[in-house]
């Protein structure tokens, strides 16, 4: 992904709104804020790569594969934004694959500087949606990948012991 977004008619969002629109809040909303955004693509920023408090630090230090976590949370930011513009609310959806991941550095706690996570919209489909993930700082990509999100599934509760079912054998 290398060109910018045109620019928005938005104003920067900070995190609590960011924790307002994903289902992850506390220490496990990673990003920071929305620096821009529209119909087809978001940028957030954040340090939290840096916090030894990360929750997905393992010995004191963020392996660069959890770069992928970040460009997800970008991606359900962007498809909140999306759906209130709408009047709507997203519905929940769930990391489904990960593919052509690449990563080009070892760790992102050593990174000093923010860490830019843009998530480019390829295709959405019936809830169904594609996302193309880069995560860098000052210019050089740390990650990249493509992800898939869908929907989570609706279940019916199972019967209780003794109350009808409407599943009909044979």
């Amino acid at each position: 992904m290398t060109s910018r977004l045109p620019a928005t008619r938005f104003m920067p969002i900070g995190k609590a709104h960011i924790e307002a629109l994903i289902p992850h809040a506390g220490a496990m909303c990673l990003l920071d804020a929305v620096t821009e955004w529209d119909e087809d693509a978001i940028v957030c920023v954040t340090n939290t790569h840096r916090d030894p408090g990360n929750p997905l630090c393992r010995q004191g230090r963020l392996s660069a594969i959890h770069a992928f976590e970040y460009g997800a949370q970008a991606a359900a930011v962007h498809g909140g934004l999306c759906a209130r513009t709408l009047g709507q609310t997203a519905p929940p959806g769930y990391l489904a694959a990960l593919r052509d991941a690449r990563w080009f550095v070892a760790d992102l706690d050593s990174i000093a500087a923010p860490l830019q996570v843009t998530a480019h919209q390829l295709l959405n489909e019936a809830g169904r949606c594609i996302y193309a993930i880069q995560i860098s700082a000052e210019g050089q990509t740390l990650a990249k990948a493509r992800i898939i999100i869908v929907p989570q599934p609706v279940c019916s509760p199972l019967p209780l012991p003794g109350e009808r079912s409407e599943v009909k054998a044979g």
